[in-house]
């Protein structure tokens, strides 16, 4: 995983296990890997992925099963649904919009892009 300066790392990766469930590649009530075996994976510090881990609790994506280990929420899908959603508004849409305003372009033009682009997406995950 790369990481951009211009966001926490530990919302990155916040991000990126949103991304995971919405793939489905993380089903809703499944375990997740623990917070040492992620810091491994991502090559991160275990407390950037605990500061994760409690913020996607605090969320309502995951939870920690005393003893276990932590999974993934019943309806994980719905509320990494609403995260990204709520982000995707406030941080991504404006800079979208002003650039569609800035080169005249109208939202019909989107239409056969984002279409094509879900296609992909969807052969993907096929």
């Amino acid at each position: 995983m790369e990481f951009r300066e211009s966001q926490p790392i530990y919302l990155q990766i916040a991000d990126f296990v949103c991304e995971k469930i919405l793939l489905q590649q993380w089903l809703p009530g499944q375990r997740i890997p623990s917070v040492r075996e992620f810091a491994v994976q991502l090559e991160v510090n275990p407390n950037t992925v605990l500061r994760t881990y409690e913020f996607l609790q605090q969320e309502s994506i995951i939870f920690n099963q005393r003893g276990i280990g932590l999974f993934t929420t019943e309806d994980a899908i719905t509320q990494a649904t609403r995260y990204r959603k709520t982000q995707f508004v406030e941080k991504d849409l404006p800079q979208l919009l002003r650039s569609l305003y800035l080169l005249d372009m109208d939202t019909e033009e989107l239409k056969p892009i984002y279409e094509k682009f879900k296609k992909q997406m969807l052969r993907q995950r096929s």
